[in-house]
């Protein structure tokens, strides 16, 4: 924040002082380089539809193994926790070269899709523990009311999921905004480029304007840190609910 409002020289200079003069041009500079508006609403599409996409899967997802237990879902389910080990620096080259060759990267949409892939298996693990402990009685009961097992899950059992699905949701979000490695080998047009991307546009092969870059980063962290801040309260108490179960 404080180097945002220095020059160039400022920042080479003595980046721990403050500004001579509090100036909003590296601000502006960003604004207009980055194509910010362009860039926050790709991030904000990608964002909202992976961390929906996410949650709804993998809270089906949870309580089907919970909830119908068998051998085949209870290895289904150790897979997905042995996959969570697996680092993504691993999948980097087969991951673009298949889907490269296949015609499939720079999309949104197959972004979302690769999201779903990886944020899963957590969600799922998430949702699992917290699915166990709630009392099969209250579908019973909904069953006997006659509500089929869809109708069950959405309103029986997923609003009793409202702290865990907080949590999930704030951890996703935090994830897919700030993410700049997946992005950077599926999104290569400028025009569905997210902010973390954009950012990029400052660093170059031998020069590097820190001053705007400076700006650009707060800018891109400006709506997710208050994003968080108004969901501060539901991340602590989805962590303390479920630790209490």
């Amino acid at each position: 924040m404080i180097n945002s409002f220095k020059t160039k020289m400022e920042v080479l200079e003595n980046p721990m002082s403050l500004p001579k003069i509090f100036s909003l041009d590296n601000f502006v500079e960003a604004y207009n380089t980055m194509n910010y508006g362009n860039a926050l609403i790709n991030s904000l599409i990608i964002t909202t539809i992976s961390v929906v996409v996410i949650i709804l899967f993998s809270s089906m997802l949870a309580y089907y193994l919970v909830r119908f237990d068998s051998k085949f879902n209870k290895f289904i389910f150790m897979l997905m926790v042995a996959s969570m080990i697996i680092p993504f620096q691993s999948l980097m080259i087969p991951f673009v070269t298949i889907f490269g060759n296949l015609g499939l990267l720079n999309s949104r949409g197959m972004l979302i899709y690769f999201y779903l892939g990886f944020g899963l298996s957590m969600a799922t693990f998430m949702f699992h523990g917290f699915i166990k402990t709630i009392p099969v009685e209250l579908e019973e009961a909904a069953i006997i009311d006659g509500a089929n097992r869809l109708q069950v899950f959405f309103k029986v059992v997923f609003p009793i999921l409202k702290p865990i699905t907080a949590t999930i949701a704030i951890l996703d979000v935090l994830w897919v905004w700030n993410d700049f490695l997946l992005p950077s080998l599926v999104l290569v047009n400028d025009n569905v480029r997210t902010l973390p991307l954009s950012t990029f546009y400052f660093f170059g092969k031998y020069t590097s304007n820190y001053s705007v870059a400076m700006a650009a980063l707060v800018l891109v962290l400006l709506p997710i840190l208050i994003f968080y801040f108004i969901m501060q309260k539901k991340i602590i108490a989805g962590v303390v609910d479920g630790a209490i179960k």
